[in-house]
């Protein structure tokens, strides 16, 4: 075993990294720690393809405007100069990279980041396999040409393994190897392979777990210096880069918008059973630290480590919700359709008449109003989105998993007191109800643009929403209960006339 290094940011001093997938949610995250944390850092190369008209080098300036890099630009910006672009395509095997790039990549990099997904749960089965699992083979084959490559850290999932109840700390054989489902895939018509989809799958709910189970599956048998990280439902910074950090609506985020602004207003969910979210800033800190205990201790087999919190710092869905929903009420998003409402239930047929008469019904009505008004409808639309993203969600809020995370713990226990402080990821520390409250106020400003200077404006419009709701009822339960009066009356005659007729 080598000996290690006496802190992270000493370790990786004038090393060279490749980090794909650097223009995603964590990516960011990742590429402003490094370069933050660890300042004697060597070259940051970001293999970025040219996407919708976009070249790299253009995409890699966008990025740098957003707000995980304004301390680097304000403070530091001669840190930026390390990052260097590399047009490629980690779809495409041998990445599509010049023949000076590879060169540049393979004799120079000492730590590569595997982070390039695609994370959409609807993906046909191929394109989740070419873009999820073989992506992840090329990058493997690039690696493999690195003579100076410590640290290959693979990002992954905690649901990779759906069909288990607890998922360990190790590696997970799939039933048909990753080689040969890629094979398949390039050879099979897109009718077949939807058709052995369902066999293919098993216990798998979609093709995005399915294709990081494939992914997790080669990686460890790569033969590389391997860390596999497997992040749990990655949710708003909790303090880096600054709190509440958010750039997607993924997961609980687009729930939280969706309640917020009064969309939706009934979801399929186990209130008892545990949410495991983890902070992004924290996911990355484990990603960063793995990849300094894989070059450190140079282990032979992999090193598998569940980034959650449900083993030590648990929180219901139940609980979230009502938190969440408090806090929502009291810094409310701009722009809501409605006022904020609605239950969880695990009941299927509630849920079913709730989506019915709160969702689709009044959908149809507000945008026929539109259509007589001369304006363009659009709730029908948008409800359908949401019906659709609630169906994908409704698996995962349905189901209760227990992550192992022992890993987790050691590695935390073997950073010194500097990089423990540097690189925090121990989620005990976190008070979930103040978490939620960072998540929406970071959600409101960073994700949906809403300065704070709205706040005021946005509680007199939901105290509006609030009075309007409540008349809406109120002429609905006189509706109902006239239409009660109106049958009673009406079948006055009728049982007289049975009760004479029994006589």
């Amino acid at each position: 075993m080598a000996t290690k290094a006496s802190s992270i940011s000493d370790w990786f001093a004038k090393k060279n990294i490749l980090i794909t997938g650097g223009t995603g949610f964590m990516g960011k995250v990742l590429i402003s720690k490094l370069l933050l944390s660890c300042p004697d850092v060597g070259d940051i190369f970001l293999l970025i393809r040219r996407k919708k008209g976009v070249d790299s080098q253009a995409r890699l300036h966008l990025i740098l405007q957003q707000e995980p890099f304004r301390i680097l630009r304000e403070q530091y910006p001669e840190r930026l100069k390390k990052l260097i672009v590399i047009v490629g395509d980690t779809t495409v095997e041998g990445l599509s990279l010049s023949v000076a790039d590879k060169e540049r990549l393979t004799s120079r990099v000492s730590v590569v980041f595997n982070m390039a997904a695609n994370v959409r749960f609807d993906l046909s089965l191929k394109i989740a396999v070419k873009t999820n699992t073989g992506g992840t083979v090329n990058v493997v084959a690039l690696a493999k040409q690195m003579p100076l490559l410590e640290s290959f850290i693979h990002i992954s999932t905690s649901f990779c393994q759906c069909g288990e109840s607890v998922l360990e700390e190790r590696a997970y054989q799939t039933s048909i190897s990753p080689e040969v489902v890629i094979q398949m895939v390039d050879t099979v018509t897109d009718e077949e392979l939807e058709t052995m989809r369902p066999q293919l799958l098993g216990d798998q709910p979609n093709t995005y777990a399915y294709s990081k189970a494939l992914s997790e599956d080669f990686v460890s048998r790569c033969g590389l210096p391997v860390g596999v990280i497997r992040p749990s439902i990655v949710a708003a910074s909790w303090k880096e880069p600054v709190p509440g950090w958010i750039d997607n609506i993924n997961g609980p985020t687009g729930l939280m918008i969706g309640a917020g602004k009064g969309v939706i207003r009934s979801m399929l969910c186990n209130a008892n059973y545990s949410i495991d979210i983890i902070p992004c800033d924290m996911a990355i800190n484990a990603t960063i630290a793995l990849a300094w205990q894989v070059g450190s201790e140079r282990p032979t087999k992999p090193i598998f480590l569940n980034a959650t919190a449900n083993q030590e710092s648990q929180i219901t869905w139940g609980s979230a919700i009502e938190m969440g929903k408090k806090h929502a009420l009291e810094n409310p998003f701009s722009q809501p359709l409605w006022y904020p409402g609605g239950r969880l239930t695990s009941s299927k047929i509630l849920h079913w008449l709730a989506v019915l008469w709160l969702h689709t019904i009044p959908a149809y009505l507000l945008d026929t109003l539109l259509i007589l008004t001369g304006n363009k409808p659009f709730m029908v639309r948008i409800q359908s989105r949401v019906n659709m993203g609630l169906e994908l969600l409704q698996y995962y809020t349905m189901k209760q998993w227990i992550f192992r995370n022992n890993n987790m713990h050691e590695l935390q226990h073997r950073l010194g007191p500097s990089d423990r402080e540097t690189f925090f990821m121990d989620t005990k520390l976190i008070s979930w109800n103040e978490y939620l409250l960072i998540y929406i106020l970071g959600t409101r400003q960073y994700y949906l643009k809403d300065d704070p200077s709205t706040l005021p404006r946005a509680r007199r419009v939901l105290m509006y929403l609030y009075f309007a709701d409540c008349l809406l009822k109120i002429v609905f339960g006189v509706f109902v209960a006239w239409i009660i009066y109106t049958w009673i009356i009406s079948a006055k005659p009728i049982i007289a006339t049975l009760v004479e007729t029994n006589d």
